[in-house]
């Protein structure tokens, strides 16, 4: 595909809601709260925030930058700008990051649907707190339900990526961000309005710097840049389909106040309401599909309509999140085969979709029936998130941030952040300087820390 040939988002609202959409996800609603929870609170959360927007920002930008001025796929975008270097292969790794992440993410974002269906049917309903664990527990072991959602999450996600960057991504997300914001408003002004949810609000809001410590400040780091999806080829690739007119920095600016403001309103949601029937706010990564349906229930258990109203909204909420994302990792790999080995949109995306179903049926059954086939003692499930997660992303943060701030011109990052010379080019030194030193300092101590080397 020619430069010249190269869509564009139709419109700058749609350009942020897509960037928004890939950096909205599972991580805002179902990381963000266990994390505070496990960190302390709200002190987590002003760490969080100078992590976002003094770490993921620039790095954030630095993406965005790659992005547009090489017009191409996250694995040919590095080729393009560095020719003839192995900078080629960040660009893979970004590629294989991404594809590798929707195998197994596919498997939680299917969850949603089952529990969608669950309280629906007011499947909640009457259970006690061990009913709840052992219904995850036979659920999530199960051979083939999980199987079943996430094929049709995969195929729903498909579906969305063969219509094209205008008529699918740019209109899927002018439709799901708002909804999803709407949802997520509603249900945080519901919670809020429990019995002792000050003491949720409390937490959350009032700062204990006393829990602070220093994996408090490298967690709240990794929280960043898992929430925006740096490091895996998204924000790449959609900046790829950036107008000239696109601010950057405005884009990258909106894309974390939205990131922020959905994980503090998760928040809102989920504390007030575990402490409103007197649940620790650290319960894990647990919290969405085991601890949250006996909140739902506590909570609301006098009034049942409510009950059932807040619990169906809740996984709605949580599946449209978890959608948005996997529509932009698949459009990672989509755009990569589409455009580096000639294959049509739809011959892509059928690949992608059938790669990652094969990796997810694989990572679902590594959680049941062939939980006892291990690699480096951990199922294949656990095995992808340690390696993307803890491994690939990290690094390709780092990279990307090392490659912007040493490798590529000051004048080309000068000309895309300031569109040419039209806008204002103060914040370039900023910007330049967080990607030269601050940021690739940050991510090493997140890699190694994730890595248990601290």
């Amino acid at each position: 595909m020619q430069k010249g040939e190269r869509v564009n988002f139709g419109s700058k609202i749609g350009a942020i809601l897509a960037a928004a959409g890939s950096a909205v996800g599972l991580g805002n609603i179902w990381r963000f709260p266990y994390e505070t929870g496990n960190h302390g609170g709200a002190a987590f959360i002003l760490i969080y925030l100078a992590c976002v927007f003094l770490l993921g920002m620039p790095i954030m930008i630095a993406e965005f930058t790659i992005g547009r001025r090489s017009k191409a796929s996250t694995g040919g975008a590095y080729k393009a700008l560095a020719p003839g270097t192995p900078w080629k292969w960040v660009g893979y790794m970004g590629v294989l990051a991404g594809f590798l992440i929707l195998g197994y993410y596919a498997v939680v974002a299917g969850w949603t649907l089952e529990y969608i269906l669950e309280a629906g049917v007011n499947g909640f309903s009457g259970k006690g707190p061990d009913e709840f664990v052992a219904a995850f527990q036979d659920f999530s072991s199960d051979p083939f339900r999980p199987m079943l959602w996430l094929v049709v999450f995969l195929l729903g996600t498909h579906f969305i990526i063969v219509k094209g960057v205008k008529n699918g991504i740019e209109r899927s997300s002018k439709i799901l961000m708002p909804v999803l914001f709407i949802l997520i408003v509603i249900l945080a002004v519901c919670s809020m309005t429990l019995p002792n949810a000050e003491k949720g609000l409390a937490f959350l809001l009032k700062p204990d710097f006393s829990k602070v410590t220093g994996d408090v400040f490298l967690g709240a780091m990794g929280q960043a840049f898992f929430s925006l999806s740096l490091g895996m080829g998204c924000l790449s690739t959609y900046a790829s389909y950036f107008g000239k007119e696109t601010n950057l920095v405005n884009t990258a600016l909106s894309v974390g106040v939205i990131d922020t403001f959905v994980a503090v309103l998760a928040g809102l949601i989920i504390f007030p309401a575990a402490f409103s029937v007197g649940i620790q706010p650290d319960a894990g990564p647990s919290l969405i599909f085991i601890t949250l349906p006996n909140v739902f229930q506590q909570a609301f258990g006098g009034v049942p309509l409510l009950a059932y109203i807040f619990s169906v909204m809740f996984y709605v909420l949580l599946a449209l999140a978890a959608l948005t994302s996997t529509i932009s990792l698949h459009e990672v790999a989509t755009a990569f085969l589409h455009e580096d080995f000639g294959f049509t949109r739809g011959r892509a995306a059928r690949l992608v979709t059938a790669g990652c179903i094969i990796i997810g049926i694989f990572s679902s059954l590594s959680l049941g029936v062939m939980q006892e086939y291990t690699l480096f003692g951990k199922g294949v499930f656990d095995l992808l998130d340690f390696v993307t997660a803890k491994i690939m992303l990290p690094l390709g943060g780092l990279l990307s941030s090392i490659f912007v701030g040493w490798y590529l011109k000051r004048s080309v990052f000068y000309e895309e952040v300031t569109n040419g010379g039209t806008l204002k080019a103060g914040v370039c030194r900023l910007c330049l300087f967080l990607l030269r030193y601050v940021a690739p300092i940050a991510i090493t101590l997140i890699f190694v820390n994730e890595l248990g080397l601290m």
